[in-house]
């Protein structure tokens, strides 16, 4: 990376780069038994910079550790910790500070964005911290679902613009940035882009994209919009996992309805209809506890700035298909038990029609004598 000094002083940028990569490892984690394990902290709650009435809010912090510096074979150097949430999502965060101009800016995004593989090298990572950390997870998953993103935080650009001319002498760099292209948008694309944009004050800007986000805020007031990006993206790990495990319990269902409606296949419904049931409860037990995990205490802005996230890298998507799948579920569970109870009530008709037959039997057999 050049020095820094050769930089003009106008075109100088500083900041950092963060990488998020998220793994959904198990349906919880103890955090108080992690705590007995391994040697964390708590994430602080993030401090608000603006005057509110309340506050952002983890209801149970995440624990954090620091993790060894990750060095790149482009050699840089990378600062990164690794947090554990109670919900079952681990998150690796990898920090770069950066000094550089827009167009350096812009190259790094591209090659991070598409180039460099960060999940694998975080997912080794993660299965040797698990290791430690095994008696505090509670059902562990084989397979895992990942989630990265990158964010782009600027701390200082010489002469302190205003969002607005920020916007008008840099928007189409900063639209680069975010979509990780070197290529020159189009005046649409940078306007596409731009319209997910938020801010608070008139120096302050989030722009935020389906894998990357930029932010121009000083270090203390960048860091509620990255917390809210970091679990935006937990959000979107918690609801894929939920539409796989709908998903395959659904075709289970379907397989097994395809194989007739006769009165032995309708008392096996019994069972699939229990255990479609229980996963159900477990879908609505474990989305309950994500949707609960931060709470946004009279903050608008904050729940605002959470909405946009969770629009742009696509939580509602995601959740309308588990929503649509959960009531999918319950239709056949209904049918299932309705189907084994007309079985069942057949099978007393039944019961009772050879009782019947069997008293008549001896009834007039004993006439006879």
């Amino acid at each position: 990376m050049p020095d820094a000094g050769t930089q003009s002083a106008e075109t100088l940028l500083r900041g950092s780069v963060l990488v998020l990569l998220q793994f959904d490892v198990c349906e919880a984690i103890r955090l108080d038994r992690l705590q007995e394990l391994i040697r964390a902290r708590t994430v602080q709650q993030p401090s608000m910079k603006h005057p509110a009435p309340g506050y952002v809010r983890y209801q149970r912090p995440p624990v954090v550790v620091p993790l060894e510096p990750l060095v790149l074979d482009s050699g840089e150097r990378l600062h990164g910790e690794i947090k554990y949430y109670d919900y079952g999502v681990v998150s690796v965060v990898f920090e770069l500070p950066f000094a550089e101009g827009w167009e350096k800016w812009i190259k790094l995004a591209s090659q991070w964005v598409w180039d460099v593989d960060f999940a694998a090298q975080a997912t080794a990572i993660v299965r040797a911290s698990l290791e430690r950390a095994a008696p505090a997870l509670v059902k562990p998953y084989e397979q895992w679902l990942s989630e990265d993103y990158l964010i782009f935080h600027v701390r200082e650009i010489p002469g302190s613009p205003s969002v607005a001319d920020l916007i008008r002498l840099h928007g189409s760099k900063i639209a680069q940035v975010v979509r990780g292209d070197t290529g020159e948008l189009a005046d649409s694309e940078c306007n596409e882009i731009l319209q997910s944009r938020i801010s608070y004050y008139a120096n302050d800007l989030t722009v935020i994209g389906w894998n990357a986000a930029f932010l121009y805020d000083s270090t203390t007031g960048a860091e509620t919009a990255i917390q809210l990006l970091e679990y935006a993206n937990s959000q979107l790990l918690e609801f894929r996992h939920y539409d796989d495990l709908l998903t395959e319990e659904l075709e289970r269902v379907y397989t097994l309805l395809d194989k007739g409606t006769g009165i032995l296949a309708r008392w096996r419904l019994a069972r699939s209809a229990t255990r479609l049931h229980t996963v159900l409860l477990d879908v609505a037990e474990l989305t309950e506890h994500a949707d609960n995990a931060i709470k946004f205490l009279s903050d608008m802005f904050a729940a605002r700035l959470y909405k946009l996230a969770a629009l742009k890298v696509g939580v509602p998507d995601y959740k309308e298909l588990v929503t649509r799948k959960v009531h999918t579920a319950e239709e056949l569970y209904r049918f299932m038990v309705d189907q084994f109870n007309q079985s069942r009530a057949f099978f007393m008709e039944l019961t009772v029609v050879i009782i019947l037959v069997v008293e008549l039997v001896y009834l007039f057999r004993g006439n006879a004598f």
